[in-house]
This record gives structure tokens, C-alpha cells and sequence, in this order.
């Protein structure tokens, strides 16, 4: 039967994810420094050894053996290190073993001299491992039980942090799901990774992409490093790695490695190049990752924020990886110049704008996928854009004679509309007018005639009353 100390740590274990000797060695320090306070000293390095099953415990004062030192030299070595590490100090640094090479020093509570050690036993060596063996004289007061609690839950948080870091360090490199906690003071947010949280910089975040407080999203565990208060892991949404970690996690065929990513060039929230290949001749490298009617594309551009990804064929060839690079333009040739790595590809004029891509975005991610300097080039045009993988140089010129003629034709053009601008003007007022004198006609006659029939209507009148 398991005595009760033994089921609490045991307790203790599956509720912090902690191995058994972790939890039973926090305790054995715990009993350690509630002994010293209150039967010991603070020049003890009291070790302890307990037995959960039948809660006996051995005590010893566990000190390094050294040869003597002379008082007067100890004295003047402490004073002059005391000296140094305060210079050292306002120097904003910390004193190396080298500066203190030549000073003796000497730790009462680990180490003990030769000549006090042979009190405890004769044999003993400098250099050696003493033991002092110490007594339980009672139960431990109030005062030593908090002070074993303080250290019980100290040596848990440490131990459950180095845990969390040794699993984290497993994922750097990897893909996480994760919940958006809040936004900190930096503009970055706060991940819950579950046993502790992550940092996602701003730095890290990808423009436009919404970070909504309660989501779950997936993030590229980039570093975990221990600071001081625990595990620091960097998330990102951003870096390109996470595009392959996806992949990855989404394609069988590349997380068996029949089918490799050979590059990835990306600019986040808008667009990524995937260049793949496989040494499998009945597998089809692009289908692999494209799924059956783009369900596996699908499912990874939404896992990247609706991010749009062109997955091209990698070739050996630099002229045709530098073709399928400029895809969805299709390129009628392409120029290699070794000595300045200049990648000239010619394009048809309805494919020019296509190979540029928007805002030169297509030319600039090929450029870095490819590695080379690509110049996009219309054949029977005088367009040109050049792209180094960062920037795009746009050269767009016309035949100045050509150029001329173009303004002499635009400029009679614009002559000629205003002249019919201005006829058509005259013209409507000309025809105003005449309409108003019509008007004014037709009105003068339709007056006379109302008079007339007035003038008729009483003569008829004066007519008949004289009858």
C-alpha cells in the first residue's frame, strides 16, 4: 500500500506534467532548508534524503575539502575582490575568472579546510567530498514549514518551466495551434500556447490579417530561449518557414519526402512561390500539391489567411526554372549572363503585364526564388522591368518621333472636338432663337385672330337686335 505522501506526489505529477524524482527532489530540498532554519545554519549546505513510504529522512552538512588558508591572506584577497567588483560595477560589468585568478577565495558554506575537516575524519584528502552527519532533534516549527512550502512551490515552477522549455525547444521550427490571448503595449499580441504563452512581435504579424482576442490560429514557433522568468518563445505569422511547415503538415507526399520543396519565396498576406520536385517519376510533383480539384491548395491558403501560393516545377536548368519561376506568364525565352547572374526573359506583349505582375510582385518573388536578377523584357516593345528579388526597376520608353506624332495627333484631336464643341454651341443658339421668333409669331397671329372673331361675333349681335 502507497502511504499518503506517496499518492500526493504522485497527485502532484499528473496534474504539472512532472516525473516522479522531480516532484520526490523539490520535497528533499523543502525538508533541507526547513532543517536549516530551524536547527542549523546558513554556513550548512544541508543535503537530505527522504523516504516517502515510511517518511524517515538522514540529514548531513555536505562540504568540499581545501587546503588551508592563512587568515591575514584570506582578509586582504576578500577586501581586494570586494575592490574589484566595484570597479567592475561602475563599469556596468561583471568581474571574469581571469580578474580573479590570483586572489584566494574561499566559501565557508561549500567548501571546508583541511585542518577542520580531519576533525570530522582523519582520512579525508583535500579535494575530497566530506559528509558531516546531522540529527533530526524534533518536528519542525511553524516557521521552517512555510519556509518548506516556499521551496516545495519554487523547485515545482522550476522544474515544471524546464519541461515546458525542453518540449517547446522540440517544436522550434514547427507549426503550433494556438489562441490569441491580447494585445500587448508593443503592438504585438499574447499567445496562449496552454501551459504558458508566447510572444507574436509586430515585427511578425502580417499586414492586413485580423487578430481577433479568443481565435485559434496556427503559428511558426521561430526560438524558445529560457529568460528569467521562464521559456521566451517568438511566434511568427510572417516567416517564410511556415509556408514549408504547412506544406509539410498538409501533403503527405512532402512530409515522406517523396516530394521536396527546393525554394519558397514570399511576401506575406499577399503571395508565395513554391518550387518542388520529386526524384519519383510516377508522382506529379505540382498535383501532389495542388489535390484533386485544389482541395489541398485550398486548405493551405486558408490556413495562411486566404494568402495565394503558386506552386511551380524546380528544374536543374536555371533557363527553365527561371520560365516556370515567371509563371502564370508564359516566356518565350530566356538569356543567361553568368558573370553579373542577369536572367533575360522575353515576353509577348499580352504576357508582359503578367510576368510584371502587380506592382511587380510576380518578377520580384521569381527574381527571389530563383536567386537570379531577371529582366523581363516584350519582345516588338520597348518595355522593361528588372527585378533583383527586393526591388523593381521599371523602363517603359517610345520612339521620340513616334512620341511627337502621338501629341500632334492628340492635339488636332482635341482642336477638332472643341471646334465641333463650339459649332454645335453656335448651332443650338441659332436654333433658339429662330423657336422664340416662331413662338412670337404664332402668338401675335393667334391674338389677331381672336380679335377678328370677337369683332365678327358682335356685328352678328348688332345685327339681330336691329332685325
Amino acid at each position: 500500500m502507497s502511504s499518503e505522501i506517496v499518492k500526493s506526489i504522485q497527485f502532484i505529477c499528473d496534474e504539472k506534467g512532472l516525473e516522479y524524482v522531480e516532484v520526490l527532489e523539490a520535497l528533499q530540498s523543502a525538508l533541507a532548508a526547513a532543517y536549516r532554519k530551524d536547527f542549523g545554519n546558513r554556513q550548512q549546505n544541508i543535503q537530505c534524503i527522504f523516504n516517502p513510504e515510511t517518511g524517515d529522512m538522514k540529514m548531513w552538512d555536505e562540504k568540499e575539502v581545501v587546503e588551508d588558508i592563512e587568515e591575514e591572506k584570506l582578509e586582504a584577497d576578500q577586501e581586494e575582490l570586494a575592490r574589484r567588483r566595484e570597479e567592475a560595477h561602475k563599469e556596468n560589468r561583471e568581474l571574469t575568472e581571469e580578474e580573479m585568478g590570483d586572489l584566494v577565495r574561499f566559501n565557508p558554506k561549500t567548501q571546508v579546510m583541511i585542518s577542520e575537516a580531519k576533525e570530522h575524519d582523519k582520512k579525508v584528502k583535500i579535494g575530497d567530498i566530506l559528509k558531516i552527519n546531522l540529527e533530526v532533534s524534533g518536528d519542525f516549527g511553524r516557521m521552517a514549514a512555510q519556509t518548506a512550502k516556499q521551496v516545495i512551490i519554487q523547485k515545482l515552477r522550476e522544474a515544471e518551466r524546464n519541461t515546458v522549455f525542453e518540449d517547446f525547444q522540440n517544436q522550434v521550427g514547427g507549426v503550433i495551434q494556438a489562441v490569441v490571448q491580447r494585445r500587448d503595449r508593443s503592438g504585438g499580441y499574447i499567445i496562449d500556447l496552454g501551459k504558458i504563452t508566447g510572444i507574436l512581435p509586430q515585427s511578425e504579424t502580417i499586414p492586413r490579417e485580423r487578430y481577433n482576442l479568443g481565435g485559434r490560429m496556427r503559428f511558426y514557433v521561430v526560438s524558445v530561449e529560457m529568460g528569467n522568468r521562464g521559456p521566451e518563445i517568438i511566434l511568427s505569422r510572417k516567416d517564410k518557414r511556415m509556408v514549408e511547415s504547412v506544406f509539410t503538415e498538409e501533403i503527405p507526399e512532402i512530409g515522406s519526402g517523396e516530394v521536396m520543396i527546393k525554394g519558397i519565396a514570399r511576401e506575406a498576406g499577399n503571395r508565395s512561390k513554391v518550387a518542388v520536385s520529386t526524384d519519383d517519376e510516377n508522382i506529379d510533383p505540382i498535383g501532389s500539391c495542388i489535390g484533386q480539384r485544389g482541395s489541398r491548395i485550398t486548405t493551405i491558403i486558408d490556413e495562411l489567411g486566404g494568402e495565394k501560393i503558386d506552386v511551380i516545377q524546380y528544374s536543374e536548368d536555371s533557363q527553365e526554372y527561371v520560365k516556370n519561376a515567371l509563371s502564370p506568364a508564359k516566356v518565350n525565352n530566356v538569356e543567361l549572363y553568368e558573370k553579373t547572374k542577369e536572367a533575360v526573359a522575353k515576353v509577348a506583349a499580352d504576357q508582359f503585364s503578367l510576368a510584371i505582375g502587380r506592382e511587380g510582385q510576380n518578377v520580384r518573388l521569381a527574381a527571389e526564388l530563383t536567386g537570379w536578377k531577371i529582366k523581363v523584357v516584350e519582345e516588338g516593345g520597348k518595355g522593361e522591368v528588372v527585378s533583383d528579388g527586393e526591388n523593381v526597376e521599371i523602363d517603359i520608353t517610345v520612339d521620340k518621333k513616334k512620341e511627337s506624332e502621338v501629341k500632334d495627333v492628340q492635339f488636332e484631336s482635341e482642336k477638332e472636338m472643341e471646334n465641333k464643341k463650339l459649332e454645335i454651341g453656335d448651332d443650338k443658339e441659332e436654333v433658339e432663337v429662330d423657336n422664340e421668333d416662331e413662338n412670337k409669331n404664332e402668338k401675335v397671329k393667334a391674338k389677331k385672330a381672336t380679335k377678328k372673331e370677337d369683332k365678327n361675333k358682335e356685328d352678328e349681335d348688332a345685327k339681330e337686335m336691329k332685325e
